[in-house]
């Protein structure tokens, strides 16, 4: 029996609090539980898993330049995971434990020690037995300006099910500029995760043990649990709530939008044709607001919104998507038919709390832009796909594996372009830890050519990155038979750190290289 939708009220996630200090800074002890919550009116409570008992984890309100400390304490089941485990993926091999943690600030400009390194995992009672586990304090100096962060786990090998399980949350880090633009705050700013989920007739998550449809003749000693190439669940959950609706006043909201899925694209705009007020990517606000009728957001990637809902008292809005699965050329996604087509409802049926003095101003806080001609190193970075020795799916980074040795080391201070070059059919949305950076363009070029020859032959002209992603990104979406140039200066810290492919179920099965950031060479 489906779900009914627009049910249940949106949940708000909670501001969480430092419980002390630790050498003059703000500490936080954060743990990560297993407990039971109500996802949706008509479903029985859901074992999930969280971040202080909550699905998804509290908000991380910080400052810009005001250094915190974290200390992630690992409070799960010691060998028993939620979900189905497959032992051949990379890290996920015996004798390494079913259940291991490790955090990652999604977008944080952070020292290597407290990046959360695939490989830096721990478990319940904190054995690590790898050579990358460095810390149990994390350290988070918050030098960079306003923007939308977020925390999710990263262990390798089972990132997929962790995130899956519910181990993600919000982290806000604001400005003195953000304080004086008078964006709509308070009650009037809400962050909306976005996750696709299935369930089980009993109320617990699905997640499936096997692909669907199986590798052709499902070779001798075909795993089981084996990981499949993406997941696409049929329902939809904002902040931790099925097909939620949240009730407004007629006045502006500012909205922080978060893709928070393992592999699902969102494409989404209002049934009320009113546009969306986009004043924020990933790294923080953009140049000038840009209005759009609607926002394309892949895995991981973060939009920063500004919605005005004066004109539409009385009215229910919703809030739509029609992205195929995979995208952008799978199965279609219609928002009248299709259950995920619908994400929530917004109810204008709040009379007015006070004036809505709010605007949204015509210059926001926007950074120095990099120029292409500051560049002093050009890398390729090839996408592929191709199966691994039991017939499934298996997408590289430049061929490579995770664990093959190091091939990019980029100097502290350098600005470099990447040119990603994308063979397989999917879009990828490509996350470099550590940086920021711009997009310059993409361009069509001939595939088959490049995979016989590694020539390559542009087939149409290069085109700049649409209005709504010209600020600063850590998130970039690959489009396929597509070279998506971007533009990275690589700082504040040398070490080594990873870069993926964000749909999960890819970066888990080896859609995943470390690269160095090394000291500048004296000459």
């Amino acid at each position: 029996m489906p779900l009914e939708k627009f049910v249940d009220p949106l949940p708000i996630p909670g501001i969480l609090k430092p419980v002390g200090k630790l050498n003059g800074v703000d500490f936080y002890r954060v743990a990560m539980r297993e407990f039971k919550q109500k996802l949706h009116r008509d479903l029985p409570e859901t074992t999930v898993w969280g971040y202080e008992g909550t699905y998804p984890g509290p908000t991380f309100e910080v400052r810009k330049n005001v250094p915190i400390k974290v200390k992630w304490e690992n409070n799960l089941p010691v060998n028993r995971h939620l979900l189905p485990v497959d032992r051949t993926v990379h890290g996920a091999q015996p004798p390494n434990p079913l259940v291991r943690t490790v955090v990652h600030l999604h977008g944080g400009n952070v020292p290597d020690e407290s990046d959360g390194y695939p490989e830096a995992w721990f478990t319940n009672d904190f054995e690590q037995t790898g050579p990358f586990f460095t810390q149990k304090i994390y350290d988070y100096p918050n030098a960079q300006p306003a923007t939308t962060l977020w925390y999710h786990d990263h262990a390798l090998g089972i990132t997929r099910l962790n995130v899956y399980a519910g181990l993600a949350g919000f982290y806000l880090i604001r400005d003195d500029c953000e304080d004086q633009l008078n964006l709509p705050k308070g009650n009037f700013e809400i962050p909306l995760v976005i996750q696709d989920r299935s369930f089980n007739p009993d109320g617990s998550l699905f997640y499936p043990r096997q692909p669907d449809p199986p590798p052709e003749g499902f070779p001798p000693g075909f795993p089981d649990p084996s990981i499949v190439p993406e997941f696409f669940g049929d329902t939809i959950l904002v902040n931790g709530k099925v097909w939620p609706f949240l009730e407004v006043e007629p006045r502006k909201y500012r909205f922080r939008l978060l893709n928070g899925s393992n592999s699902r694209f969102y494409r989404m705009k209002l049934t009320s044709g009113q546009p969306f007020i986009q004043i924020g990517t990933d790294q923080g606000f953009l140049k000038k607001p840009v209005v759009t009728n609607e926002i394309t957001l892949g895995p991981g990637e973060r939009a920063d919104v500004v919605l005005d809902f004066t004109a539409f008292t009385g009215q229910n809005i919703i809030l739509t998507n029609d992205a195929p699965t995979p995208f952008p050329n799978g199965n279609p996604v219609d928002p009248n038919t299709d259950p995920v087509g619908q994400l929530m409802q917004f109810r204008v049926n709040l009379p007015l709390s006070g004036p809505d003095t709010s605007i949204v101003p015509s210059r926001l806080c926007s950074l120095p832009r990099l120029k292409e001609e500051m560049a002093g190193v050009v890398r390729d970075q090839t996408l592929v796909e191709s199966t691994d020795e039991f017939g499934r799916l298996l997408l590289l980074l430049e061929g490579l594996r995770w664990s093959d040795p190091i091939t990019d080391e980029p100097e502290l201070g350098n600005i470099e372009i990447w040119r990603l070059i994308n063979t397989t059919p999917d879009t990828h949305p490509i996350h470099l830890h550590l940086v920021r950076f711009l997009i310059l363009d993409r361009q069509p070029f001939d595939v088959k050519r490049f995979q016989e020859t590694d020539e390559i032959v542009f087939t149409g002209p290069a085109e700049p990155p649409d209005p709504t992603e010209r600020g600063w990104k850590d998130t970039v979406r690959t489009n396929p038979g597509e070279i998506t140039r971007i533009i990275i200066r690589f700082v504040s810290y040398t070490g080594v750190f990873p870069w993926h492919c964000h749909i999960l179920e890819h970066e888990d099965n080896e859609m995943m290289r470390p690269y160095e950031v090394v000291a500048e060479e004296e000459e």
